[in-house]
C-alpha cells in the first residue's frame, strides 16, 4: 500500500510540475508577444541594424536572443530596466525609446517575460547570466 501511494505521488509530481513550469513559460511568451515583440521582434531578434543609432540619436531595440547583450545583465537589472525604462537606469540625460512598464506589468509578469527570454538561450549563455545574477544577489543588501 505504501509503495502504491509513493508511486502515485511520484507520478502526480512528474505530471503536475512540468505542466506548471510549461504554463509559466507560455505566460511569459504571451506577455512578451503582447508587450515587447513590437520593438524587440516576435522571435527576440531585435530591430535590424540594432547597433546603429536612429536619426534621432537613440539606439534601436536590441535582440533578446543569444546574439544580443541581454544576457550580460543580472535579473535585478533586467527587472529594473523593464520596470523603469532604459533612460531611468542609465541617467545623465540618456534618451531611449524603451519605456518603463511598472504601470502596465506586475513584477511577476516582468519576471515571467525575463524567464521566457532566458529559456530561449543556449545552456552556456544561460549559465553565464545565472552566474552573474548569483554574484549580484550576494552583494545586494
Amino acid at each position: 500500500m505504501k509503495i502504491t501511494i509513493r508511486l502515485a505521488a511520484l507520478l502526480l509530481a512528474a505530471t503536475v510540475l512540468p505542466v506548471s513550469a510549461q504554463d509559466d513559460s507560455l505566460a511569459g511568451e504571451r506577455l512578451y508577444q503582447e508587450n515587447c515583440a513590437s520593438c524587440h521582434g516576435a522571435n527576440l531578434e531585435g530591430q535590424p541594424d540594432w547597433r546603429s543609432r536612429l536619426p534621432n540619436g537613440r539606439l534601436r531595440a536590441p535582440p533578446h536572443d543569444a546574439s544580443g547583450h541581454t544576457w550580460h545583465h543580472t535579473d535585478r537589472v533586467l527587472l529594473d530596466i523593464v520596470k523603469r525604462g532604459t533612460a531611468a537606469i542609465v541617467g545623465n540625460g540618456y534618451e531611449s525609446d524603451m519605456p518603463g512598464f511598472k504601470e502596465v506589468l506586475t513584477d511577476e509578469e516582468i519576471t515571467a517575460i525575463i524567464d521566457y527570454i532566458k529559456s530561449t538561450w543556449p545552456d552556456r549563455i544561460r549559465a553565464s547570466q545565472e552566474s552573474r545574477t548569483l554574484a549580484d544577489e550576494q552583494v545586494q543588501p
